[in-house]
C-alpha cells in the first residue's frame, strides 16, 4: 500500500463524460449523475484503510450536501484481481450495508480514473453547476485514523461554497491515501 497525495486543484478544468456500472444494476453517466448546483466525483474503494477512516463522514457530508442541490457518485477504479474486496459483489456489499445515498460504480477498464487524472483513494473532485472543478482537496484533516469529531469539515465547507457562490476556495489542502491499483 503507497500513500500518494492528490495535485492541486485545476480550477475550471471541465467535468469529463463518462458511463459506468452501478452496483444497482443502472448504467450512470455524468448528466444522469449531476444536480442543480453541481457534482462531487468522488474516487474510493472498499479495502482502503484511509477511506474506511472517513467512510461515515462521506456518507453524512453527501448526504447534507444533496439538500443544497450538489449529488454525489463514487467510482471504484482498483484492479480488483489485486484486491479481492474491492470486487463488484463487495461493492453492492459494502453500499447496502453502509446505506450509500449516492451511485457506487465500478471503471472497470480504469479510463474515467485515467481521464480525470486520478491518484488515489479516496481523491474528491467537486464540479459547480456548469460541471467545471472548484475542489481537489481532502475530505478532513484524517488519515488511517478519524481526525477528532470537531474538525474542519474541508469538503463539505468547500461545496457548499461551490454551491452557493460557483467557486470553490482558493485554498485547498491535498487529499491523501491509498495509490490506485492499476491493472
Amino acid at each position: 500500500m503507497v500513500s500518494t497525495q492528490t495535485p492541486i486543484c485545476d480550477f475550471d478544468t471541465p467535468a469529463l463524460n463518462f458511463e459506468l456500472a452501478g452496483v444497482d444494476g443502472k448504467l450512470h453517466t455524468l448528466e444522469s449523475c449531476k444536480g442543480d448546483k453541481g457534482l462531487l466525483i468522488m474516487f474510493i474503494c472498499n479495502h482502503c484503510p484511509y477511506v474506511k477512516s472517513i467512510i461515515d463522514r462521506i456518507i453524512r457530508d453527501t448526504k447534507e450536501l444533496k439538500t443544497l442541490g450538489l449529488n454525489t457518485v463514487a467510482i471504484m477504479s482498483n484492479d480488483p484481481s489485486a484486491y479481492a474486496e474491492d470486487s463488484f459483489e463487495n461493492m453492492q456489499k459494502i453500499s447496502t450495508e453502509m446505506n450509500f445515498s449516492f451511485p457506487y460504480l465500478i471503471d472497470e477498464t480504469q479510463a474515467v480514473a485515467k481521464a480525470y487524472g486520478a491518484v488515489c483513494t479516496p481523491d474528491f473532485f467537486g464540479y459547480n453547476s456548469d460541471l467545471t472543478l472548484q475542489y481537489r482537496g481532502r475530505l478532513d484533516a484524517s488519515r488511517k485514523e478519524s481526525a477528532a469529531t470537531d474538525v474542519k469539515r474541508d469538503l463539505f465547507e468547500a461545496m457548499k461554497q461551490v454551491a452557493e457562490t460557483g467557486k470553490g476556495p482558493l485554498e485547498q489542502t491535498s487529499s491523501m491515501g491509498c495509490s490506485i491499483k492499476w491493472v
